[in-house]
């Protein structure tokens, strides 16, 4: 199976700038009716700030050249009433946006997180965790300054510079060219800044995803970490990864800053323009001191909106990378999906039959694990599956669950092929017990009750004395409802495996995987699970995936799994007299089991 390490940057599908604007921004679109609210207020805003120029040039033209101050004194009441709507219109534009761009980061965070959880296990076990988080967490973040200056300065800075444009044309022509003749050098500096950034902050997006893959691997790890004292080979490779961040961005910004300066020298030589040929070629007593005013105001108008369009454009160079990342993982197809014609599973018997099923991992369609593989179990029958570690013992009850799906061949549960239910029916009458049982943050009660939230007290306590967990549990001050940190690291392996089997036990299901469940348990915890999992398998079609052979023995079947298929098939007697495969897996294992037994109980477990 081909992984991505985290000191592998990530590879993703190369995709069109502009397909990935459009298709970000149609997420804005969905909020149609207060991106007009927006809008509204931005044409009122700009409106003001474009005729308040011509305020400064009528006052001086006008009003102080013929001595009425009266007028003047109107002019100015008219030009304090036209800022405070101005100013009122940006707080107000700014609210409203605001709400716009957090709803539509919630709603792109929540449709990732929804579509990940319909990606088949081959995605997560391809892939760091770490990296996974850094999409849902960072790069979605990353978008919010991008949508919103999308609205408040891509809008109204076209619309102003333009604005600016034609009063200025109107006005003078020869000093609006002149003003304006700059601005071919500005687009090819914008041009250049663009392909060079956009690749660079992307070798930015991945080291700071591989940085957060190794923290986030790290601190799961730090128990193994401190146990062999490796916390300076950690730091030193948490160095190495930190500093490859920090150089991609030292990289990435150099390149980014270079926005302001080609503004800058833009807006210098426009400027310099304006004033050498109004004052020397045209001369300012045909111009008009209000009129030159008027002008170097509109300059500083017009550039300061390219100057901020400049700063978007930086923005949208940085963070679009982060919106290729966030559609990449929503393009990434979910494998395992319902059937549109799927129906629900009814209440089953428990009967699981294969027929002629070949298996091959995604990754590697050409290596099957499994090959023609056919059995029928019984309602009620417990079948123990056993064979050397990689064989596709776990993968036969992956694939019953349909973590997974067959190349070929099929599936039945009562006669029902798998793929014609669905997966939620189907899971819905499963449990399913792994050696790494994973605990929730949150109370005893909450862990036990995952599967049933709506489990009376009486249920909840039933089950977990099934399991033989309820005596344990009743030792903590506060019982049910002490809290369970972090990966349950107060509680020793056997009990975090006791509080798991309460929780499957609580959804009675009709099918029973244990996929070496018990592996890891200690030899005292192990005689009370196995009392509970007597408990657990009544009644119940069961597949019990074994580390320890001792611990099958009385299976109604056991499938000897090798060779990419069943090679043997029967119970511990037949098969200890046929003398074969399972014969030298059993001796081997029980002379291991002598082993452990003849060495000192340690309590180290708790």
């Amino acid at each position: 199976m081909s992984v991505n390490s985290i000191r592998q940057d990530e590879v993703q599908r190369e995709v069109d700038k502009k397909d990935t604007l459009v298709r970000l921004y149609r997420y804005l679109f969905r909020y149609k009716t207060k991106l007009l609210g927006v809008v509204f207020l931005l044409a009122v805003t700009v409106s003001i700030s474009l005729v308040s120029p011509l305020f400064i040039e009528r006052a001086i033209d006008v009003h102080v050249a013929a001595g009425d101050w009266k007028r003047l004194l109107l002019l100015g009441a008219a030009a304090l009433a036209a800022y405070l709507i101005f100013m009122a219109g940006s707080r107000a534009q700014t609210i409203l946006m605001a709400s716009v761009t957090n709803q539509v980061l919630l709603e792109i965070r929540e449709e990732l997180y929804s579509h990940i959880q319909t990606l088949s296990f081959h995605f997560f076990d391809s892939r760091p965790t770490g990296k996974i988080l850094a999409r849902v967490i960072g790069d979605v973040n990353s978008l919010k300054e991008m949508l919103t200056d999308s609205v408040t300065q891509l809008v109204p800075g076209f619309a102003t510079v333009l604005g600016v444009a034609v009063i200025m044309l109107v006005k003078n022509p020869l000093l609006a060219l002149a003003a304006l003749i700059t601005l071919p050098l500005l687009a090819g500096g914008m041009f250049w800044v663009m392909n060079v950034g956009h690749r660079l902050w992307q070798i930015y997006r991945k080291k700071s995803s591989n940085l957060n893959a190794f923290i986030h691997e790290d601190m799961s790890g730090i128990r193994i970490i401190q146990s062999f004292a490796a916390e300076e080979e950690t730091r030193t490779d948490f160095y190495q990864l930190a500093d490859e961040q920090r150089l991609s961005f030292i990289n990435a910004v150099r390149i980014a800053d270079c926005f302001g300066p080609v503004v800058d020298i833009t807006w210098g030589m426009g400027a310099f323009l304006l004033y050498f040929i109004g004052i020397k070629i045209i001369g300012a007593e045909k111009v008009g001191v209000g009129t030159l005013m008027a002008f170097s105001t509109y300059l500083g108008m017009f550039w300061n909106p390219i100057r901020n369009l400049a700063s978007f454009y930086n923005k949208l160079v940085t963070n679009l990378s982060a919106a290729e990342r966030i559609f990449d993982i929503l393009d990434t197809p979910a494998e395992i999906t319902d059937r549109e014609d799927a129906g629900e599973l009814p209440e089953i018997r428990g009967e699981v039959r294969f027929e002629d099923v070949t298996f091959a991992y995604a990754d590697e369609p050409d290596r099957n694990v499994l090959e023609h593989v056919s059995f029928r179990v019984l309602p009620g029958q417990t079948v123990a599956l056993v064979g050397p570690t990689g064989a596709g013992k776990t993968t036969i009850v992956n694939l019953i669950s349909r973590f997974y799906d067959v190349k070929s061949g099929s599936i039945y549960i009562d006669d029902h092929e798998i793929h014609e239910v669905t997966m939620e029916s189907l899971r819905r009458q499963m449990g399913i017990m792994t050696q790494e049982n994973f605990l929730f943050t949150g109370t005893i009660r909450e862990n036990i009750c995952y599967g049933r939230p709506d489990a009376t007290e009486e249920e909840m306590i039933a089950a977990a004395k099934a399991v033989n967990a309820h005596g344990f549990i009743m030792n903590l001050e506060k019982g049910y409802d002490t809290e369970i940190s972090e990966r349950g690291a107060r509680f020793s392996i056997g009990q975090r495996q006791l509080l798991a089997f309460a929780r499957t036990m609580l959804t009675d299901p009709r099918i029973l995987i244990l996929d070496e469940a018990t592996s890891s348990i200690d030899t005292h915890t192990e005689i009370l699970v196995q009392e509970g999992i007597r408990h657990l398998l009544e009644n119940r079609t069961s597949f019990v995936v074994a580390h320890r052979l001792s611990t099958i023995r009385n299976a109604d079947r056991i499938f000897v799994i090798n060779q990419k298929g069943i090679l043997e098939d029967g119970t511990h007697r037949e098969l200890m007299e046929k003398k074969g495969a399972y014969y030298e897996l059993y001796r081997i294992s029980s002379a291991q089991d002598l082993a452990l037994a003849a060495k000192p109980v340690r309590t180290s477990d708790g």
